[in-house]
């Protein structure tokens, strides 16, 4: 079956995904709070948005807070939800001045009233900006949003694939995005964690060994350097291969 989207190319719309992973770990390496390693990531997620637009990026979703992450003790979710409303209140105005439009995929309804807030707030300012659409996945979870979206096309209504693409994105609390074309996971894990399931059906893979705090627009670089040389057929011959018969 082939897929509904050509693949990425120069001036084609081009999704990377990234799951954020190694935060924690980074900093207990170094003795050092787990909250420090989640402050040290938000500095990386600044490179990584800088970064993106040079590289042909047009979309890109960032893994922030897992729907299973309310599991985590307390103290280190109410830092990171605490950090998410700082920055979407200090990058605000740079995303706006660089034409980044944010948006923020996931529940909203278990969040605390300051970050909602916030979110709307930065959602707004930036509504206007086209140079990079940046999707921070906060309370996420593929298998809810799909979930939610096949009961709301079991309720009535068109049942297409674009039709529930559509849906999927109102489930995700925002319009659907393109599929995606590159998914990177840092901190040495093989794991794609419930992320975007349905977009992510024929996006090349790209697992690194890095924490997140030490990701550089570098290695951001080197990853799409290396999407580039992979051989993307979904599903078909290579174009240069003749199609054959066999009896």
């Amino acid at each position: 079956m082939a897929r509904e989207s050509s693949p990425a190319g120069i001036g084609e719309p081009f999704h990377v995904a990234i799951v954020m992973d190694g935060n924690g770990r980074w900093a207990t390496a170094r003795g050092l709070a787990r909250a420090e390693g989640h402050r040290r990531g938000a500095r990386a997620v600044r490179r990584a948005v800088r970064a993106a637009p040079s590289l042909g990026i047009t979309t890109l979703t960032l893994f922030a807070f897992s729907s299973d992450n309310w599991k985590r003790p307390e103290a280190e979710v109410t830092t990171l939800l605490s950090l998410f409303g700082e920055y979407l209140r200090s990058e605000q105005g740079e995303l706006r001045q660089n034409g980044v439009r944010l948006s923020v995929i996931g529940r909203r309804d278990r969040l605390p009233e300051t970050l909602t807030a916030a979110i709307e707030i930065c959602e707004a300012a930036t509504a206007r900006a086209s140079r990079l659409h940046l999707r921070l996945a906060i309370d996420y979870s593929a298998r809810d949003a799909i979930f939610r979206a096949a009961v709301a096309l079991a309720a009535g209504g068109e049942t297409s694939a674009d039709a529930f693409r559509k849906r999927l994105g109102r489930a995700s609390g925002t319009e659907a995005a393109p599929d995606v074309d590159l998914l990177v996971r840092t901190g040495g894990e093989y794991r794609l964690s419930d992320f975007l399931l349905w977009e992510s059906a024929y996006a090349e893979l790209c697992f690194l060994p890095r924490m997140w705090p030490d990701f550089q627009a570098a290695d951001l670089a080197a990853a799409v350097a290396d999407f580039h040389t992979r051989e993307r057929r979904f599903g078909a011959l290579p174009a240069s291969r003749p199609s054959r018969e066999f009896a």
